[in-house]
């Protein structure tokens, strides 16, 4: 079992079990009800969201602010900007 980092966030989205492209869908729509500077931490077990949500961070103009993969979980954090 894998512990979760001692990241601040405003919010905590636990994705896992979901395939692509539920995790990116599910981050976008969750920064849209965010305010400006508020952090949302994310934990996905699909493989790919290691790289769907980076990519869709960089183009969307947000800032991915850490990541790690531990096992089989993929967490970051992102901030809305």
């Amino acid at each position: 079992m894998t512990t979760q980092p001692d990241w601040p966030h405003d919010l905590h989205l636990d994705l896992r079990g979901l395939a692509c492209p539920l995790p990116v869908l599910k981050t976008r729509k969750a920064l849209a009800g965010l305010a400006r500077g508020n952090r949302v931490m994310v934990e996905a077990t699909d493989p790919l969201a290691a790289i769907d949500i980076p990519n869709y961070v960089r183009e969307s103009g947000h800032r991915l602010v850490a990541a790690e993969t531990g096992g089989d979980i993929y967490r970051c954090l992102i901030e809305r900007l």
